[in-house]
């Protein structure tokens, strides 16, 4: 009995000690805390050691970042097998056809891989604030709501790229049940409990 009493207590200790947050990253900002070039990083924003993000974003990407330094949960969210989905805004030029979006949502090859299937539809301009970056489209420009549930490196941009449309803009808004709806570009929030467990069971749902 008092075995399995102290295993709990251990149990919980630790998991009073794991720390999780959620971050708008604006754009130009690195998915990192130190950089030797001095270019922005999240040190800059987060006064918290420790903590890695679950599933990067590029440079020039914004949007929704989970930091922990919870080891099985960042797994379990960075891991594709897993059902947490990620979703992003992405603004594009050009306008795409169903054909073109049935290519996305079907998966297709690039850099000598295959995409998994994902969601994509076109939506209204979100009428997000500006990236602080420059854009001058050539054409008309849409804006795509793509979830997924892979992350390697630039895909998004590759996938547009793929089927013709280059990626202006990209902002992820929601990994699994996380959204980043009231939290403003270059501002953090710490997870709540309620948060991390709806968190672990989409990831096993």
């Amino acid at each position: 009995m008092y075995c399995i009493i102290g295993v709990i207590r251990q149990k919980v200790k630790i998991l009073k000690d794991h720390i999780h947050i959620l971050f708008n990253k604006p754009y130009g900002v690195l998915t990192q805390f130190t950089d030797i070039e001095g270019r922005p990083v999240l040190a800059n924003y987060i006064p918290i050691k420790g903590i890695y993000a679950a599933g990067r974003l590029d440079m020039d990407s914004e949007g929704l970042l989970f930091l922990t330094n919870d080891g099985a949960l960042n797994h379990q969210i960075s891991n594709p097998k897993t059902h947490v989905e990620k979703v992003y805004y992405v603004q594009i030029e050009g306008q795409p056809t169903e054909i073109d979006l049935n290519r996305l949502r079907q998966g297709l090859t690039i850099k000598n891989y295959r995409t998994l299937p994902c969601k994509a539809e076109v939506i209204p301009d979100p009428a997000l604030a500006s990236s602080g970056k420059n854009v001058t489209p050539h054409d008309e420009t849409t804006w795509l709501r793509i979830s997924l549930r892979e992350g390697k490196k630039r895909q998004i941009r590759h996938m547009t790229a793929a089927i013709g449309f280059p990626t202006l803009r990209l902002i992820r808004v929601a990994i699994g049940p996380l959204s980043i709806a009231g939290l403003e570009s270059g501002l953090w929030r710490y997870v709540n409990d309620d948060e991390i467990n709806l968190l672990w069971r989409n990831a096993y749902s």
